[in-house]
């Protein structure tokens, strides 16, 4: 998982996609932000246009944002967006959804802040209509509090049926109830094992009041990842980060036998897939490492 905010150029990114695809490493997922807050000054190429041009340039590699805020993009953009990616990899993307919560980029940029419960209640409405245009083959109309839709007929659908979508949160009611109703995976991010383990619980509360089968939700992360071959390679790499990460009891920070090891804790606690953060992008060789040792040691 990249922050693209952080300066992240197109030749960067067409790297770091070469080097996953070359490496077996399953997907990459970017954040979508317009304004950095990790150090990188140089700001962040859009999103969505950056996946549909990873989406060409690629055979294999899953792409997907983690995730995109509703505040930024009306849903049926969102939706449209979503699909022309999903066709130009021939079915190769996940949508991740969210209500958006950095407040400084919303007020540089002009983008609706108001409050939480404001925008975790247009999130619901977002959802909904994001889904149904994916995933529905009949026309709809929508009747909400913040959207009105007549006679929605989104067409060409996408490739993929159903339409992966996550939905990121920390599994409190304002995401994890629509999330319920309308993902297909939820991902929270920095969680200890025993945060993971908690938030695994309020996600089976949510789906038995929805009558959903908590099995059909599966529960993924993202967390900042640093690996090494060696000791001296991990601390060489969080030297380069600036020493230890903010949250080090909810990092994989380690050798490829530590962090597996770790990565298995999370597995115990309810965790079926991690987005590992990395940070240092133009550091391919722990790309690598992720695709040719560690996911196969927890395959």
């Amino acid at each position: 998982m990249i922050e693209g905010q952080e300066g992240v150029t197109w030749d960067d990114w067409v790297a770091l996609a070469r080097t996953c695809e070359e490496n077996r490493v399953e997907a990459m997922f970017r954040s979508d932000h317009y304004s950095g807050f990790h150090g990188g000054g140089e700001g962040s190429l859009d999103a969505w246009a950056t996946m549909n041009a990873l989406a060409a340039r690629t055979e294999k590699l899953r792409l997907g944002t983690l995730v995109s805020p509703g505040t930024f993009r009306h849903p049926s953009v969102l939706a449209r967006m979503a699909t022309t990616a999903d066709h130009v990899s021939h079915g190769r993307i996940e949508l991740g959804m969210g209500a958006g919560w950095y407040d400084a980029e919303h007020e540089q940029f002009g983008f609706e802040f108001r409050t939480a419960a404001w925008r975790v209640e247009r999130f619901g409405e977002q959802l909904e209509i994001v889904h149904r245009q994916l995933n529905e083959d009949e026309p709809f109309d929508f009747h909400g509090k913040h959207y009105t839709l007549v006679g929605c007929n989104a067409l060409p659908k996408p490739v993929q049926r159903p339409f992966p979508i996550l939905v990121g949160g920390a599994a409190k009611p304002g995401t994890a109830r629509p999330a319920v109703r309308f993902a297909s995976e939820y991902n929270t991010t920095f969680p200890t094992p025993d945060e993971a383990r908690e938030r695994r619980r309020s996600l089976d509360r949510y789906c038995e009041e929805a009558g959903r089968d908590p099995a059909t939700l599966p529960l993924s992360m993202m967390t900042q990842c640093v690996i090494g071959s060696d000791r001296a390679e991990v601390d060489e790499r969080l030297g380069e980060l600036g020493g230890e990460p903010w949250k080090r009891e909810a990092s994989l920070i380690g050798t490829v036998d530590e962090v597996t090891d770790r990565l298995r804790e999370y597995e115990a606690a309810g965790i079926t897939r991690v987005m590992c953060q990395h940070l240092l992008h133009r550091d391919l060789d722990m790309v690598e490492l992720l695709g040719r040792e560690l996911a196969p040691a927890v395959a």
